[in-house]
C-alpha cells in the first residue's frame, strides 16, 4: 500500500470517529516509515529554503501520525483486555507490528487474570497452546470441548483458538489455518 497525505487523513478520520481499529495492511507501519523518510528529506531541504509552509506540513504530518498511533495503541489495549477476559480473540484489521504488541498485552493481561482465578482456588487450566486461522464460512457462537464460548467468526476472520478448536474448523473445512 502506497501512502501519502490523503491515506494518512482518512486513517486518521476514521479512527476518530469508530471504536475499533480502522483495517489496515499487515505492512503499514512499514510503508508509513517510507512515506516519513521521503517527507523527513523534503522537509530538511526546504530549510534551506525557509519555506515555512513546508515546516508546517510536516509538523502537521507528524501530529497525525502520533494521534493515529496513540488511538491504536488505546484500541489494541483495550481489544487484548476483553480478549483476556471472553476468550474471543480476534487478530483482523492489525499491521504485523500492531499484531506482535497485541499478542504480548494480550498474554500480560492472560497472566494477570490466572493471578485471579487463582486466589479463589479455580485450578489453573492446561496451558492451552494457541493457533491463528482464517474463518472460511461465517460460524456462530459454540461451546468447545473446554467448555468455553467461542465465536461469532466471520467469513475472512483471523483469530487465535486453541489448537484443539483449530483442528475441529480446519476438519470440517470452516477455516484454514495460517
Amino acid at each position: 500500500m502506497k501512502i501519502d497525505f490523503d491515506e494518512l487523513r482518512r486513517i486518521h478520520r476514521l479512527e476518530k470517529n469508530t471504536t475499533k481499529l480502522v483495517e489496515v495492511d499487515e505492512d503499514f507501519i512499514d510503508s508509513l516509515e517510507k512515506f516519513v523518510d521521503e517527507e523527513k528529506k523534503k522537509y530538511l531541504s526546504s530549510l534551506k529554503n525557509f519555506s515555512s509552509s513546508n515546516v508546517r506540513e510536516f509538523t502537521n504530518l507528524k501530529r497525525i501520525i502520533e494521534e493515529i498511533f496513540l488511538m491504536r495503541e488505546k484500541k489494541l489495549l483495550n481489544k487484548a483486555l476483553i480478549a483476556a477476559h471472553t476468550k474471543d480473540i480476534t487478530i483482523d484489521k492489525m499491521d504485523r507490528h500492531e499484531l506482535d504488541t497485541y499478542k504480548k498485552m494480550l498474554k500480560l493481561l492472560t497472566d494477570h487474570n490466572e493471578i485471579y482465578s487463582s486466589l479463589f482456588g479455580d485450578r489453573q487450566k492446561e496451558k492451552t497452546e494457541f493457533v491463528t486461522i482464517k474463518i472460511l464460512k461465517d460460524v456462530p457462537t459454540f461451546v468447545g470441548t473446554d467448555m468455553q464460548e467461542y465465536g461469532p467468526f466471520s467469513e475472512g476472520q483471523k483469530v487465535d483458538v486453541p489448537q484443539k478448536i483449530s483442528k475441529l474448523l480446519v476438519m470440517r473445512k470452516i477455516a484454514e489455518e495460517i
